[in-house]
């Protein structure tokens, strides 16, 4: 049981939580909600190729499916330090190809690739939706969602025996959607969807999502998609918005928001964990406070982060894929994740850091280490730590369903990170 668990702002929490994720069927759309709420919040929006700003206040820079937002106490200056709280905007789905549409023996399908480690038998039979971005010839960009358009539907159990005890499942050839029949075509409806007409779109990145609200189980769990990583992604968010009266209060720290895309598939990328935005507002907003190039790295020596990513709760039906004596169970508090080989940043020091955000925010955390017959993932705090050179750890909650089409955690454990992220930004 949480130590100074709120059954009702728990709740109001998840429903806020649903709401985020409703409005975010892909990175570009998650990115586009929290520069909304920030915002409603008072935040700037700042654009890469102006001055920057460092004035006191909120500030936020929006890239393609990433979004970071930072605020500036009134007193901060070169002795100041960073606290970042790093997360993910994507999630494993289908990517639809270039050339869209095909079709076989009377069936309008859907020409799609895989995004991420996606859990493929969970994707099928659901009602499917596709979002993404289009960009027209002349460069304009528009968001765009569907309602459901297509499905991938399985082979009956009459056709195949063996599906009761072995579904196989090959990424070509049965995960194709099917969108209808005759000429019904996925591309036309992406354009009439984004409101450009087909002869003036260059590209579209598009994804399938599961059009299936969220919903809130037994009074105790979320069910529902991208989970992975948005309960992050909306903790951090919602953490950052109720600390700016007590961020404002101090001069000390720096409060840094990442949210990156691309984490599913590596993070190589300009706007995931492993390209320089976090990077170029670190510098960026020190310079703009006077700093010279050895404060900001004096800057960069007082800089903490907390990379929040879901993990793995114990599943009930798989025991022995865990750790036998220490394994974390959804509804028992969001857990710093531990690994020997670096797949995950956090040491002693972090794991003290993540203790004393816990304590500040009166809240209960366990601890996920694999099994050592079963390898762990892995996710951005690693390429923070790397790249930055600064103390990281590795957090997050546990799910249950993790890189399924509907994942499962806890309303108590999504609440709970969020107090733990604010712990975090306004411990002395």
């Amino acid at each position: 049981m949480q130590k100074h668990f709120d059954g009702d702002s728990a709740t109001a929490h998840a429903l806020d939580l649903r709401d985020f994720i409703v409005a975010s069927p892909t990175a570009f759309h998650a990115a586009t909600e929290a520069a909304s709420r920030l915002d409603a919040a008072g935040y700037l929006r700042q654009r890469a190729e102006d001055e920057w700003s460092a004035a006191p206040g909120g500030h936020y820079i929006v890239r393609s499916g990433a979004v970071v937002a930072w605020f500036v106490p009134q007193g901060a200056g070169p002795r100041s330090g960073f606290r970042i709280v790093g997360a993910h905007t994507d999630s494993p789905s289908f990517k639809v190809k270039p050339v869209a549409d095909s079709g076989a023996f009377g069936f309008a399908s859907v020409n799609v690739e895989t995004y991420g480690g996606l859990l493929a038998n969970s994707w099928l039979n659901r009602d499917l939706g596709v979002a993404g971005r289009v960009t027209a010839v002349d460069g304009e960009e528009r968001l765009f969602t569907t309602g459901p358009v297509m499905t991938i539907p399985q082979l009956a159990p009459h056709l195949d025996r063996s599906v009761d005890e072995r579904l196989t499942l090959d990424r070509q050839r049965h995960l194709q959607p099917v969108c209808g029949t005759g000429e019904r075509s996925i591309a036309a409806t992406i354009a009439q969807s984004a409101g450009i007409p087909a002869e003036r779109i260059a590209a579209v990145d598009a994804y399938a999502f599961d059009v299936q609200r969220p919903e809130i189980i037994s009074g105790e769990f979320l069910a529902g998609g991208r989970q992975d990583n948005l309960v992050s992604v909306h903790a951090g968010l919602t953490a950052l918005l109720a600390a700016e009266a007590e961020l404002a209060a101090q001069s000390r720290c720096i409060a840094v928001y990442a949210a990156f895309d691309h984490e599913e598939v590596g993070s190589s990328t300009a706007t995931g964990a492993a390209g320089p935005l976090l990077e170029w507002v670190l510098r960026r907003t020190a310079l703009a406070l006077g700093a010279s190039e050895d404060e900001y790295y004096r800057m960069l020596a007082r800089t903490t982060c907390m990379s929040a990513d879901a993990g793995h709760s114990i599943n009930p039906n798989y025991p022995g894929y865990h750790d036998p004596t220490q394994y974390p169970t959804a509804g028992g508090g969001p857990m710093v994740k531990v690994n020997a080989n670096q797949r995950y940043a956090s040491d002693s020091t972090g794991c003290a850091l993540w203790l004393r955000a816990a304590a500040d925010a009166d809240q209960p955390v366990q601890t996920f280490v694999s099994n050592n017959s079963v390898p762990c993932g892995t996710t951005i705090g690693p390429l923070t730590a790397t790249r930055l050179g600064i103390d990281t750890v590795d957090v997050g909650v546990p799910l249950l369903s993790m890189h399924s089409v509907r994942e499962l955690s806890s309303i108590a454990d999504d609440w709970a990170l969020a107090q733990i992220l604010r712990g975090y930004w306004t411990i002395a």
